[in-house]
């Protein structure tokens, strides 16, 4: 059974750092393609950014150059570390894995298989 755990969320300043975590447990993350996802009230579901097997990291517009996804391996933990916040980008966030069923390049836009509960970020001006 696969299981994504979120931490990290909360309340910030316009400019300000957070940093989510996502704690995976029934698959291995480093043969998975996982990515964080936002849903703001009242929007559709984003993908923001992910990150394949081999390493390799993707960003949407929005967030590219502000946000970084990373993976500890050994801890079987994904992250998503995020500076210069905007009021923008206040939404639930969700980390997710895909199966592989699809190319990972893909899975921003048609979405992954396994999702969170969730990590609120509010930001304010």
């Amino acid at each position: 059974q696969v299981q994504l755990q979120e931490s990290g969320g909360g309340s910030v300043q316009a400019g300000g750092s957070l940093r989510l975590s996502c704690r995976v447990s029934g698959i291995t993350i480093s043969r998975s393609c996982l990515g964080w996802f936002r849903q703001a009230p009242g929007k559709e579901r984003e993908g923001v950014a992910r990150i394949d097997a081999r390493g390799q990291d993707h960003y949407v517009d929005s967030v590219r150059g502000r946000f970084t996804i990373s993976q500890d391996n050994a801890k079987n933990t994904l992250y998503l570390q995020m500076d210069s916040l905007k009021t923008e980008d206040t939404a639930m966030y969700y980390c997710a894995a895909d199966r592989g069923s699809i190319s990972c390049s893909v899975t921003l836009y048609y979405g992954m298989d396994w999702y969170g509960k969730g990590t609120q970020v509010t930001v304010s001006s």
